[in-house]
């Protein structure tokens, strides 16, 4: 399992959701707001990045999961022949131009200006579409990965691959996924990584060199947590009280509903009451797994949490 987002994967999979006009209720503000911070940057985005269908695996090189500047850097030294003949196939997966516009020739070849200016447009996009939410989206990614987290250790691996969402079979010894096109990926040992994504929706992504490190990019489930745009303060001020911060403290490491009442001393009620109150401040997330609902901490939630635990010890 990822240990967190990918930088470079939310922000190549955002691009699809800032053009497609689906999905209004998840993705409508955050498009709105997007759109309005964008100017120019996204002329070269789109030419690399097709509303649907294949784009360079060089966009997503795995340092992504360790920050944006590590992955802009591994991008930047992608070697020029993998630059030609990822975007070659790229070109010729155009049904109308299946030639590089003049504005990618220069990449192609590999020249440093034209790799700065692919990582100056990805920074600069990034900067609008995804780091003013980026908490939000580690919020949710990171309550995915406490779902998984718990059917492995309710039942190993094959429990954790059964956990996955409807677009993802385990039938075991295989995975099967709903793909654009018939594929094969045959792990020979390597290992895949599990990287649950924000913008990632409907189907899964995958490399399309098997060469590459085995990743299986899939939607993180959406929560009922706050929504992009949205803030807690209404809510923050309910949460003075000794109970309430209990709470907070049992859902630290993930727990369902009934596990929080036992954990906090409360109803089960209660337990719901107070979860919900801690959901709208922003504070927790919470998700269906199976018959029972998960809670799991936010990031904001994480750092009121080590908060209070400097003040404790300073105390």
């Amino acid at each position: 399992m990822a240990a967190r987002p990918d930088v470079l994967w939310e922000t190549i999979l955002s691009f699809h959701r800032l053009r497609e006009r689906r999905r209004a209720l998840m993705f409508g503000e955050w498009r709105a707001e997007t759109r309005v911070r964008l100017s120019g940057e996204t002329r070269l985005l789109a030419a690399l990045v097709p509303p649907r269908g294949y784009f360079p695996d060089f966009l997503t090189p795995p340092e992504g999961a360790c920050g944006l500047e590590a992955g802009l850097e591994a991008l930047r030294a992608t070697p020029p022949a993998r630059l030609h003949s990822e975007l070659a196939l790229a070109a010729a997966g155009r049904a109308t131009t299946p030639v590089l516009p003049g504005r990618l020739s220069a990449l192609a070849e590999g020249r440093p200006e034209a790799l700065a200016g692919l990582v100056g447009a990805l920074r600069t996009y990034h900067r609008a579409a995804i780091e003013p939410y980026w908490p939000h989206i580690q919020a949710t990614v990171e309550a995915d990965r406490a779902v998984r987290g718990r059917a492995l250790l309710d039942g190993g691996a094959g429990e954790l691959l059964a956990s996955l969402p409807p677009v993802l079979r385990w039938r075991a010894p295989v995975l099967e996924a709903d793909y654009p096109a018939e594929r094969e990926l045959h792990l020979d040992g390597r290992g895949l990584l599990l990287q649950p994504s924000f913008f990632c929706r409907g189907t899964p992504v995958v490399y399309r060199d098997t060469g590459l490190p085995p990743v299986l990019v899939y939607p993180a489930a959406h929560s009922c947590a706050p929504a992009f745009g949205e803030s807690g303060d209404p809510s923050l001020g309910k949460l003075v009280g000794h109970t309430r911060s209990v709470v907070l403290q049992a859902i630290r490491y993930g727990c369902t509903t009934s596990e929080l009442a036992r954990r906090a001393g409360v109803s089960l009620a209660s337990a719901s009451q107070h979860a919900a109150v801690l959901r709208q401040a922003g504070l927790v997330v919470t998700l269906r797994h199976g018959n029972a609902v998960l809670h799991t901490v936010t990031p904001l939630g994480a750092a009121l949490l080590r908060g209070g635990a400097t003040a404790e010890a300073a105390g």
